[in-house]
């Protein structure tokens, strides 16, 4: 009889030679690493708000910032009456940059409050999209390899109770609890198998779900990104092309100044205190000045004579008589190239005056040009001067002898030579002796007190005690020159009228003749 095979449970001997049972393969890493990703994309976002609210707080501060460099600039124009007030000018500059300066200041107050209302807006929501998104992850995906990972222990610790007593099995020869018999647990392992692959399942479906929807969340973040981004330029790209637009008017308004511009209108301004330069230019002998016509200022004679020097002989300058009475050197006439102070000055009142011989005529007194100190410190000189003709000799001296008075004048012959104080010395070393007349004879020594000489007594006749007039009469101005007179020890008036005190000149006690010294 043939037996017929009945029907039993098949078991898939084949179930672990493909895969494991339990494979090693954790189901959370693809869920931890999903989970990772949108921590970074969350991140990244972050970055992006930060850098937008920092560039938001730039503007912010440009702003201030911009205020302040309007305060340099606030202020009118110091002397700004120079400027033309009128649009094209200096003036209209500075208007067109406070006014620009103002607009940078405001657009970008304005470029912080669009980037604070609409940028940043955008990716606070991406922000809390992402955050949702993770929680959605965590909370389904998560929960599901939890379920595969607990059905897994559950799988493994039938199999290892299957090898457990499939070894007991072998050892005992078959005698086992109908509890323990391996056919059961073996169908034991097969359904807990069954149930830990539903749930591995399950899990990969859910996992793939979020796996497949990560490419559209990264499009969306990318999208928004881009968004964001367009926005950030709009407001801060707008603000960027306005401030150049300001700068660039700036530049023009600069630009479009004519260069004549300020300096025409200064002139029509100004056109009574600027110098015309079609005016003349001045001219010292159309320029009047108070006092410029005084008698005072009009010589009695001027022109160029020659005066003796002790070691280089005779040389020109240029001399003045003046209503003052002084008789002044000068090297020449020439008002311009220096200041034309003299080089000699004689006061004629305290002089004596020589007479005429041919050309020439002497000076003997003291250069007053060096000031009160200098002057009474100086020493009686007598000068020879040379006169171009002796026609000019004569008017010369004529006038010289009218400024300094009749009693100064040596020539007379109703005299003898007036006397000086001060010890008169020959510095050319060049004059022959002085000739007198043979019929004279030596006035006596005095030996009594001189009265003393009125006022109005003229040095011309020098009287003695007695009355006696020595009647010494020279026949030259040379006499005068070589007259050596010493005045009486503390006996004597002083020499010399001056224009300080009036006095007139006083005469020497005694008065030697020629040839006794």
């Amino acid at each position: 009889m043939t037996e017929k095979s009945l029907p039993h449970r098949g078991t898939n001997t084949s179930l672990g030679s493909d895969e494991d049972a339990v494979p090693d393969v954790d189901p959370s890493n693809t869920s931890g690493l999903l989970l990772e990703r949108l921590q970074a994309w969350k991140h990244a976002c972050g970055y992006l708000e930060n850098y937008i609210t920092a560039i938001e707080k730039v503007h912010k501060t440009h702003a201030k910032e911009y205020e302040k460099i309007l305060k340099s600039v606030s202020d009118p124009l110091k002397e700004g009456h120079h400027f033309d007030q009128a649009l094209g000018g200096i003036a209209g500059l500075f208007e067109n940059i406070r006014t620009n300066t103002t607009g940078i200041a405001n657009s970008h107050l304005e470029t912080e409050k669009n980037l604070k209302g609409s940028v940043l807006p955008i990716l606070g929501r991406l922000h809390a999209e992402i955050k949702h998104k993770a929680k959605e992850l965590s909370s389904g995906a998560v929960k599901g390899s939890k379920s595969v990972d607990k059905a897994r222990n559950v799988t493994q610790k039938h199999i290892e109770l299957l090898g457990q007593h499939t070894a007991t099995f072998s050892s005992s020869g078959g005698k086992l609890d109908s509890s323990n018999d391996p056919y059961v647990i073996q169908r034991g392992v097969n359904h807990r198998l069954h149930k830990q692959v539903i749930e591995e399942n399950n899990n990969r479906h859910d996992l793939l779900a979020v796996q497949d929807s990560f490419q559209q969340f990264e499009a969306h973040l990318i999208q928004t990104f881009q968004q964001a981004m367009a926005a950030f330029l709009q407001n801060v790209g707008g603000q960027a092309e306005r401030q150049k637009a300001m700068y660039s008017d700036m530049v023009a308004t600069t630009q479009g100044i004519p260069l004549d511009f300020e300096w025409r209108g200064f002139v029509h301004r100004n056109n009574s205190i600027l110098i015309d330069p079609a005016a003349p230019k001045r001219d010292v002998s159309r320029i009047s000045f108070p006092n410029q016509d005084h008698a005072s200022t009009k010589p009695l004679i001027a022109g160029t004579l020659e005066r003796k020097h002790a070691l280089k002989g005779y040389s020109t300058s240029y001399y003045v008589v003046t209503p003052s009475k002084y008789f002044h050197e000068f090297k020449d006439d020439d008002d311009i190239r220096k200041d034309p102070l003299p080089d000699i000055s004689l006061y004629l009142p305290d002089c004596i005056i020589g007479a005429t011989n041919g050309v020439q005529f002497n000076i003997k007194g003291k250069d007053a040009s060096k000031g009160k100190v200098g002057g009474a410190l100086a020493m009686s000189h007598e000068f020879s001067f040379k006169a171009h003709t002796p026609a000019d000799a004569e008017r010369w001296s004529g006038i010289i002898r009218e400024a300094a008075g009749p009693g100064n004048y040596s020539g007379e012959l109703s005299g003898s030579v007036p006397a000086s104080p001060v010890e008169s010395r020959n510095f050319s070393g060049q004059q022959a002796p002085p000739q007198y007349q043979e019929n004279k004879t030596a006035a006596p020594i005095q030996t009594q007190r001189l009265p003393q000489v009125q006022p109005g007594q003229t040095s011309g006749t020098v009287a003695s005690a007695g009355g006696y007039n020595s009647g010494v009469t020279p026949h030259s101005a040379e006499f005068a020159q070589h007259a050596h007179v010493t005045p009486i020890g503390g006996g004597g008036l002083p020499s010399g009228g001056s224009p300080a005190t009036g006095a007139p000149p006083a005469t020497s006690g005694i008065e030697r003749a020629p040839g006794q010294y």
